[in-house]
């Protein structure tokens, strides 16, 4: 197991072949959360600050965990060679559409339907361990299912996904979006 202070062009390079990673979130009082995330939605702005795009689904406890507490990890495993588990420490926060940053934020990414807010990562410390027990697999495809049915959606029906949940399943407020991502500036 080895640490560094900040993400070097290694680790870069990794990352970039990796088509899922993990998102881990906590806050006092609350559960642990850990969702899986994939489609083309990571991003390495600088080597002390990493980014993703997120897309509406189920719930939206990153945001209230992150609003609560602040601490996130970001994992990557290889289920390839060679075997390698990274993990990225740090202090997060949500931007939404109508904060000031948003659009040269958003403009690092390729644009995915149902966008509800990013993820930006302040790094703390990032860590490597073996991943020998990582098993081998290959990616099939993306699915497309999420991307979609937020596609299909008329604008009214997105405002009114941004307007919810207004809390995590523990009760944490959460952040809500108030702009359509693809509006901002329109």
């Amino acid at each position: 197991m080895d640490f560094f202070p900040a993400l070097t062009d290694d680790h870069r390079a990794f990352v970039m072949r990796q088509p899922v990673f993990f998102v881990a979130t906590a806050a006092e009082g609350a559960r642990i959360n850990l969702s899986p995330k994939g489609m083309d939605s990571f991003r390495m702005l600088d080597p002390k600050t990493v980014a993703y795009l997120d897309v509406g689904g189920s719930g939206n406890e990153t945001n209230a965990h992150l609003g609560a507490d602040g601490r996130i990890t970001i994992m990557f495993c290889a289920f390839d060679q060679p075997a390698l588990i990274f993990r990225i420490y740090g202090t997060g926060r949500a931007v939404l559409p109508q904060d000031a940053e948003w659009t040269d934020l958003h403009a690092q990414f390729t644009p995915l339907p149902g966008t509800r807010q990013i993820f930006v990562i302040d790094v703390d410390e990032v860590q490597t361990s073996c991943g020998w027990g990582v098993p081998f697999m290959t990616l099939e495809r993306e699915r497309q299912t999420l991307s979609k049915y937020h596609a299909r959606q008329s604008d009214a029906e997105r405002t009114g996904e941004l307007a919810r949940p207004v809390a995590s399943i523990d009760g944490l407020p959460v952040r809500l979006g108030t702009v359509l991502p693809d509006r901002v500036g329109a």
